[in-house]
């Protein structure tokens, strides 16, 4: 089976091209999650392509966390298995993931905002599926974050706010191993400030904001090979508390030893508030 040959026994390091902000000018990076009524582009986002090698932390699973690297990787087998029902997913699936916070993070409280499912796009697809994301990226600014709280929480959201807030985004395979674009996660220790690029993110209905990130040799990027369905990823992509790693860009990337005849990954992330109090 395809599934089976993917798998190795040991740590595989990958040499790779990741795509790094590219300078915009003046500008000020946006992108916009719909097509624009006055034809122009949807985002003005330049990829910049940069050698670098992703590490395996197979084996070191236990070198990394949330407060140090702004990541983590935690065993756990979900009753989901294709993620094709979204009232399920839902219903059933978003109990999992608040179970894995209050487990792995101490969350006293998890509010899930959304969940996008990741598959291949195929020609001649009718419905609306989105590929992996190859940019290195954070999910939210600083900024963002705490309007997260405001925007999701209405009257709690101030006192909410008095007290330690994260978001972490709770990333798994679907159905197989990853094989082809697994997902780099970079270390927070590694990141500069000025690495940080305030990217406006435009809805229908509200204005937020993303981090795209500038090239920087030092950073330092991990994977887990042959991630499985049962083997999850946490992404910080916010944190209040400035004493703790605040949040891990992170890209999907192309590592070509894979097996041509392996499927094609399938993943889904569930994004979350996370909070110290009730």
């Amino acid at each position: 089976m395809a599934t089976a040959a993917v798998l190795t026994s040991h740590p595989h390091d990958v040499p790779t091209t990741l795509n790094y902000y590219g300078n915009t000018g003046n500008e000020r990076p946006f992108n916009y999650t719909y097509p624009r009524e006055d034809g122009q582009p949807q985002s003005n986002i330049v990829a910049e392509p940069h050698e670098a090698v992703v590490h395996d932390i197979r084996g070191k699973e236990d070198t990394v966390g949330l407060d140090i690297t702004g990541f983590q990787f935690v065993k756990h087998t979900s009753a989901e298995k294709l993620f094709e029902d979204e009232e399920a997913i839902k219903s059933r699936y978003y109990q999992e993931v608040e179970d894995i916070l209050k487990k792995e993070a101490g969350a006293k409280r998890v509010f899930i905002f959304d969940h996008t499912i990741r598959r291949p796009v195929k020609d001649g697809d009718n419905d609306v599926k989105r590929g992996p994301v190859t940019r290195v990226h954070v999910d939210q600014t600083f900024e963002a974050g705490f309007a997260r709280v405001r925007h999701h929480m209405g009257d709690e959201a101030e006192r909410l706010l008095k007290s330690r807030v994260r978001i972490i985004n709770v990333w798994r395979p679907i159905e197989n191993p990853v094989a082809h674009h697994p997902l780099a996660v970079a270390d927070y220790r590694s990141i500069q400030p000025d690495d940080l690029i305030s990217t406006r993110h435009i809805y229908r209905d509200r204005e937020g904001s993303t981090f795209s990130v500038k090239y920087n040799p030092n950073h330092k990027w991990y994977y887990l090979g042959n991630q499985t369905p049962d083997e999850v990823i946490l992404i910080k992509c916010f944190d209040s508390d400035e004493t703790k790693a605040r949040l891990t860009p992170h890209t999907a990337f192309l590592d070509a030893t894979s097996l041509k005849e392996a499927p094609e990954r399938q993943s889904i992330e569930v994004r979350c508030l996370v909070f110290d109090s009730e």
